[in-house]
């Protein structure tokens, strides 16, 4: 137990909790942007070298990442990332397209047009193809965009459904994005959709929704049908 003289100034330990969640969201990312690619093994050793971390919290932060299911656990080895198949795909677009245009038409008319427009105004500037760096930062605006959409319908838990969703979604667009620039596409989807909002059109901003979801469906599933880039980031087929 530590302990400090009456009139001293307390000791100042750094909690672990704080360097959990450091190695947490420094692996997560590099996870989402496929710098650790899917379907690679990885193990606690590995990871305290490269972030140059202690073990207990990787070890911690790799639990949270299980039950995020980005990593799995294999006996005596370490852990994988979890490999993207045709079926994730699949059954994300399946949930957003559930959820998203929905939360669309709740949110018409009820968000604060300015922030949308400042997060609009981020992804403005585009990506890159081929840059990490820059496709991460528009992807982080764009998920910030649809994310704001969803928390002005006033539901936390549709909204978090919908962060994780996007959160998911993330390698997946990665893969997409670093074949073609749709930056242009999703900027005019954006300020179609800002417009619908702004005016109460929810009928308007749910089609719009539904379309930029089914456009980013067709991008990612394009992608992966036509690329041997993408077989090099161990996307593997939808089980039978």
């Amino acid at each position: 137990m530590i302990t400090s003289a009456p009139n001293s100034p307390k000791a100042v330990v750094k909690p672990l909790p704080l360097l959990s969640d450091r190695a947490y969201e420094r692996i997560k990312h590099d996870i989402l942007c496929c710098a650790i690619a899917p379907g690679a093994e990885i193990s606690e050793t590995q990871l305290c070298s490269h972030y140059k971390l202690g073990k207990a919290p990787v070890r911690m932060a790799l639990s949270r990442l299980a039950h995020d299911g980005l990593v799995r656990a294999i006996p005596r080895r370490g852990y994988m990332v979890t490999p993207v198949t045709v079926k994730d795909i699949h059954d994300v677009f399946e949930l957003r397209l559930m959820l998203e245009p929905a939360a669309a038409r709740m949110a018409a008319g009820r968000i604060e047009t300015r922030r949308l427009k400042a997060l609009d105004e981020a992804c403005r500037a585009g990506y890159q193809p081929g840059d990490a760096r820059s496709m991460m930062r528009f992807l982080e605006a764009n998920q910030a965009f649809h994310v704001a959409i969803a928390q002005a319908t006033g539901n936390p838990r549709l909204a978090a459904a919908v962060e994780q969703l996007l959160d998911e979604m993330t390698r997946l667009l990665r893969l997409g994005l670093g074949l073609r620039d749709r930056s242009q596409e999703m900027q005019h989807e954006h300020r179609a959709l800002v417009k619908a909002l702004a005016r109460g059109d929810g009928d308007t901003a749910e089609r719009i929704s539904r379309e930029q979801i089914e456009a980013a469906r067709n991008m990612v599933l394009g992608a992966i049908l036509t690329s041997s880039l993408v077989l090099n980031l161990a996307i593997t087929p939808e089980p039978r």
